[in-house]
């Protein structure tokens, strides 16, 4: 398949939450990670049947809710001085909102950005066709095109190869993928967005069942 998009959901005229709604000044400029891991909650409960990962109303979703929401998760993904710069740290804090909410059928990998761009690309495609959003994290990146992107927590939940081929059988496809963030989405250019020219580059969040 050369392009897949997952559902998602709306509040309002919303795609997805914002952390611009939320209640404190520091999630409000560092929550990021809290926002991604409530967007993930309510996708899986709204379209993968794990209803215990959202504690209100999943058919009638409201920014109240969801900043009531955001004030749950804050203390498993409070922000931190740096930010929650480590996947590491995101997986932690999800698996024990997951062990809290009574949900033992989801579980976490992981994949380091040091990792080369047809790797990250063949798995990140895999991951959507298995129905699961990616939580990305983005660290600095030297092209001003991902400048929104800076020191970022964002879902990836679509790609588009542009044609009818898999990564894995061509690693030079041109992958684009669907960026969720700040109640929007953009198609950004993946190998671009993954190659930040920088040491540190965060990386995947690997959601399975």
């Amino acid at each position: 398949m050369s392009k897949k998009e997952l559902e998602h959901f709306m509040i309002g005229d919303s795609y997805g939450g914002n952390q611009d709604w939320f209640s404190s000044f520091m999630m409000r400029i560092g929550g990021c990670g809290a926002e991604t891991a409530c967007d993930s909650s309510l996708y899986f409960a709204l379209h993968r049947g794990l209803d215990r990962l959202y504690p209100f109303d999943k058919d009638e979703l409201t920014q109240s809710d969801y900043v009531e929401f955001s004030n749950i998760m804050e203390k498993y993904l409070w922000p931190r001085m740096s930010g929650i710069d480590r996947l590491e740290t995101f997986a932690e804090g999800y698996s024990n909102y997951l062990r809290d909410a009574g949900e033992d059928r989801l579980g976490m990998d992981r994949l380091d950005g040091t990792e080369p761009y047809e790797k990250a690309a063949e798995v990140l495609q895999k991951q959507i066709d298995a129905g699961m959003p990616v939580p990305t994290l983005t660290l600095n990146h030297s092209d001003k095109e991902f400048k929104d992107y800076n020191w970022h927590w964002y879902l990836i939940n679509g790609y588009d190869t542009g044609s009818g081929i898999t990564v894995s059988e061509a690693a030079d496809v041109n992958m684009k993928v669907k960026a969720v963030t700040y109640s929007g989405w953009q198609w950004l250019d993946f190998k671009k967005l993954w190659e930040t020219g920088h040491v540190r580059r965060g990386g995947l969040i690997l959601f399975h069942k």
